[in-house]
């Protein structure tokens, strides 16, 4: 089907809009330029349709007191640079750069007023396909260089939403960009206790006291973190005192989409998997998601109600011995893809 749009809001005095992917199979994705978010993934389910994703029927849902608050970056585009930077400091050809703090002592999430806070410009909305543009001057939250980056969303008839990322810079940057949609394949009837995951992963990162890695690699054999085999998340969850918030390392080459996790909620049949190009994800279960949070339809957000799987490169990579992609030249071309493919 034809790509479809409508009203979602204004933003700064500018009409935003939200477009709409559907499938032969009934799949809906919608998506909005404000920080190139996914704001729905729904499935038919009986007379109805199955929420499995956290987001907002309208724009002004992302600047609620409660959301604000919470900022828990529902289904958007993270950059420049995925997860924690150690006090927002690297160094790149001899010259050191501080970029903003803004969790703790440590930079997340590309900063301040990073690409999830920012309107994305419409490239193509054509076919099952949407591309969104955006452009980061030199200076840009402390990061040097002039950045361009775009994202395509795709969803295929096999039930897949394709994420292509792209970027170019004039001067060496890091970037690490990631998309921060929250599951829960019950469609938020339940909480997350009774889907069950599977991650292809033998290790972690090890972080420090302000959860951020600085080098070390953890095995998750005989550890919590461990997700090798099926696993009901309950079972860990009850193992953990705020659940999961684990950076895991892949194996195996990055030059196409393998399969690194599989989660599934038995109840209702529905199973999602992870493929992606990048070398690693963080896995986090939501327990700092505020309680205050919902949709206009009544599906309730909160502690454990919803699990992100953020395919990047590693957090803190800038700063990390051995890391070799943290860090785009010019000349170079980012490029990553990460596949969401559900059954129901």
């Amino acid at each position: 089907m034809p790509v479809s749009k409508q009203a979602f809001g204004t933003f700064k005095g500018q009409d935003i809009d939200l477009f709409i992917l559907e499938n032969a199979n009934g799949m809906q994705v919608k998506i909005t330029p404000y920080g190139a978010a996914v704001t729905s993934i729904s499935v038919p389910d009986g007379d109805g349709r199955a929420e499995l994703a956290a987001g907002f029927d309208d724009l002004d849902g992302y600047f609620s007191e409660a959301y604000l608050k919470n900022a828990p970056y529902f289904g958007c585009t993270v950059g420049r640079y995925a997860s924690r930077i150690k006090d927002g400091k690297f160094s790149l050809n001899g010259k050191d750069y501080q970029v903003d703090v803004n969790d703790g002592s440590n930079h997340l999430h590309g900063g301040i007023g990073a690409f999830d806070k920012r309107v994305w410009q419409v490239e193509k909305a054509e076919g099952q396909s949407v591309k969104l543009s955006l452009h980061s001057p030199d200076g840009d939250g402390g990061y040097p260089g002039n950045l361009d980056v775009s994202i395509t969303y795709t969803l295929t008839d096999e039930n897949e939403l394709v994420m292509d990322y792209h970027g170019v810079t004039d001067q060496a940057t890091p970037l690490s960009m990631t998309n921060h949609t929250y599951f829960n394949l019950s469609g938020f009837i339940e909480t997350i206790h009774n889907h069950e995951a599977q991650v292809h992963a033998a290790a972690f990162l090890q972080t420090d006291e302000t959860n951020v890695p600085v080098g070390d690699q953890t095995a998750v054999r005989g550890h919590f973190t461990n997700l090798q085999q099926v696993t009901r998340l309950g079972d860990r969850l009850d193992q953990t005192d705020t659940g999961f918030e684990t950076y895991y390392r892949f194996d195996g080459s990055t030059d196409a989409p393998r399969e690194v996790a599989h989660f599934a909620h038995p109840a209702s049949g529905r199973r999602l998997r992870v493929l992606t190009t990048e070398p690693g994800a963080l896995f986090y279960t939501g327990f700092f998601t505020s309680d205050d949070l919902y949709r206009s339809n009544g599906d309730q957000y909160g502690r454990y109600r919803a699990f992100c799987f953020e395919a990047s490169r590693y957090p803190n990579g800038p700063n990390l011995e051995g890391v070799k992609d943290a860090v785009l030249h010019p000349g170079d071309q980012y490029q990553s893809r990460t596949i969401y493919h559900i059954n129901f």
